[in-house]
């Protein structure tokens, strides 16, 4: 089937926790369970091109989308925080799902959710492998190791839109008031802000990655995980993201992102005390599950093949 069919894939929907319902995919029962997480603007379509080999690979791969994105609620209690989604992807795997521990790969909002998930939930994450992501805040850690832990010229000029997501998003949401003008504003992430390698997704592509987003309250509520992060929408509780993370980490990189700083190869090195890497894959920016899916798909399948047996 297509890459880009929105129905490849049974869509299960299920109430989480504290009536928060999670639309998830779920392919691969009974093989370790392999969580992935989105980041943002995706869904868990960016996952399209890893599931059916991962499940192949002998994993149950779980995979949701993040409260308020595609087809999950959206958080009756308001919350869109790293705690809040940490939570709901625990109560996913473990409560829903039956399973005691999981490994999880992610970027972008994705592996910020997955590093809270396994400090908060000690032993829960047994592996994971992370690329592209929001890292902890360890200003004094990252300057020991001769790192200037603030965001490099070129990344503060493309921060525009985070400002705005989480200072302004009411204005913001207000000023894209049509469906057009919405998947147009998201298109760009996919394409002119180059967050992803120049060609890897074609017009159609886009348009699969953006429809979730013609929704304006599903937008509204992705600028909530941005407002959450700038302390403008309170939090439900406080992120796991002031230490360092002892889960043993495959780190990977795609160089041709101009929003996750070029530092972050060094970085992470502070951050995860069992790691693997990080490697830098070319040909690949933010986007590595789908620019570069072989090649995440056969790390995740060696890194973690030992958890099959």
């Amino acid at each position: 089937m297509s890459d880009l069919d929105p129905g490849r894939f049974e869509i299960q929907r299920e109430e989480v926790r504290d009536g928060v319902e999670l639309g998830y995919v779920r392919e691969g029962a009974g093989g370790y369970p392999l969580l992935l997480v989105h980041g943002w603007p995706e869904t868990m379509r960016i996952w399209w091109r890893n599931i059916e080999p991962l499940a192949q690979a002998g994993f149950e791969v779980i995979v949701p989308d993040l409260r308020g994105f595609g087809e999950s609620g959206l958080a009756p209690d308001g919350f869109y925080d790293l705690a809040a989604h940490a939570r709901d992807l625990h109560a996913l795997v473990h409560d829903v799902c039956g399973h005691e521990a999981c490994a999880a790969s992610g970027g972008d909002l994705g592996g910020g959710a997955i590093q809270d998930l396994g400090l908060r939930f000690e032993g829960f994450v047994v592996r994971q492998c992370l690329f592209n992501t929001i890292l902890p805040i360890l200003p004094d850690q990252y300057s020991a190791a001769g790192i200037d832990p603030s965001p490099p010229r070129e990344v503060r000029m493309a921060a525009d839109y985070f400002v705005r997501q989480g200072s302004d998003a009411d204005a913001l949401a207000a000023e894209l008031d049509t469906e057009d003008k919405r998947r147009r504003y998201i298109a760009t992430f996919y394409g002119s802000r180059f967050w992803a390698s120049p060609g890897t997704f074609t017009r159609e592509a886009v348009d699969f990655m953006t429809e979730a987003f013609a929704d304006a309250d599903r937008l509204r509520a992705g600028f909530g995980n941005y407002e959450s992060a700038m302390r403008r929408r309170p939090l439900s509780e406080a992120p796991r993201f002031f230490e360092t993370n002892p889960v043993p980490t495959l780190l990977l990189y795609g160089p041709d992102d101009h929003v996750i700083w070029r530092e972050f190869p060094a970085m992470a090195e502070v951050v995860f005390t069992e790691r693997v890497g990080p490697f830098v894959v070319p040909g690949a920016g933010h986007f590595l599950q789908w620019e570069r899916e072989d090649l995440l798909n056969q790390a995740l399948t060696y890194f973690f093949r030992d958890l099959l047996k």
